[in-house]
């Protein structure tokens, strides 16, 4: 008994692992939080350089996604609705397409229910740095801003920088479904004769469905203005449109009066705004079109198809002006 060297009781094991520590008295000190962690998830194998954007954590006790950017700077976030995402486009409001009328042409039912529309074309900067021209694009909308129709021209390279605003020309009108509800063509006209010359005057054709014609814009030769004719499908004049005695006028819109045969009523016009700098050197144009709301939707769309015969003749602007001025210099 004198060889054994006295030692301090063992404590249980268990009594050991489950001993709770004393909280600290110090009332500035921070709680334990160790006990709340959860060990972060590695990324997968799919995504190197972090968990994406919509990953969520299994381990993960929120409900908010675990945001792992790859740089330094966190990454912008919009609220949804409100602004694009970097690599989204802008959002379309589109008009609500209405049920199917009678007697109207598929595909013109919201030109049916509408009495005024504005037609707004691209701008295209490398246009006018280059000279080199390209099809035109324009936007249909309604008075609330939103799009009805969408026209783009369909030529070739060649035609439209040989030819210039005296091309020939088809422009594909589409509705929001990307459907080609209503096809305009425009043949080549001789410009080398005499204007008075009916193988002289310009012409458009306006089709609904694309392939069946409902109606033409017909120009008539005059000293002074503009005029053109509103026919049906038979070449029958229905109503007229007059134009200004100038239509390069600075600072003011262009107003083409859509008037009836006799001349004596006013049915309708197409105005092309006037944008400041945009309308004096680019082509940017902005009209915007008055009919009656219970006008034939036939005639509607005919009138519709006359605001691109007189853009092209009108308001085009022949970019070589610019390269001849550049040489001289």
């Amino acid at each position: 008994m004198s060889g054994v060297v006295p030692t301090a009781p063992e404590k249980p094991a268990e009594e050991g692992e489950n001993r709770v520590e004393a909280p600290d008295p110090r009332p500035d000190n921070p709680p334990n939080y160790k006990s709340h962690c959860v060990q972060a998830v590695p990324p997968p194998a799919s995504c190197p350089g972090g968990l994406p954007m919509r990953f969520y954590s299994p381990q993960q006790p929120s409900t908010f996604p675990l945001y792992q950017p790859t740089s330094g700077i966190d990454p912008i976030q919009y609220q949804p609705g409100k602004h694009p995402m970097p690599n989204q486009s802008a959002p379309i409001t589109w008009m609500p397409g209405p049920t199917l009328m009678p007697n109207c042409p598929p595909g013109l039912e919201c030109l049916a229910q509408l009495d005024n529309i504005h037609v707004l074309q691209h701008f295209e900067p490398l246009e006018k740095v280059t000279g080199f021209e390209t099809n035109n694009r324009y936007d249909i909308k309604n008075d609330l801003d939103q799009m009805v129709y969408i026209v783009t021209e369909d030529t070739d390279d060649f035609t439209r920088n040989s030819y210039r605003t005296l091309r020939p020309f088809v422009l594909r009108v589409t509705d929001c479904g990307g459907r080609e509800i209503m096809t305009m063509q425009r043949p080549f006209r001789c410009t080398c004769c005499c204007f008075c010359c009916p193988s002289a005057r310009q012409e458009l054709e306006v089709q609904c469905p694309p392939g069946v014609t409902i109606g033409f814009v017909a120009e008539h030769w005059n000293l002074c203005r503009a005029v053109y004719s509103i026919q049906n499908e038979k070449k029958e004049n229905v109503l007229g449109v007059r134009g200004p005695c100038s239509t390069y006028g600075c600072g003011s819109d262009s107003v083409f009066e859509v008037i009836s045969l006799d001349g004596v009523s006013n049915i309708g016009s197409i105005v092309r705004k006037w944008n400041g700098l945009l309308s004096a050197m680019g082509d940017a144009d902005h009209f915007e079109i008055h009919f009656p709301l219970d006008l034939d939707v036939k005639m509607k769309a005919v009138i519709f198809g006359a605001c691109f015969l007189i853009d092209f003749m009108y308001f085009e602007r022949p970019h070589h002006n610019v390269h001849q001025d550049r040489s001289r210099q």
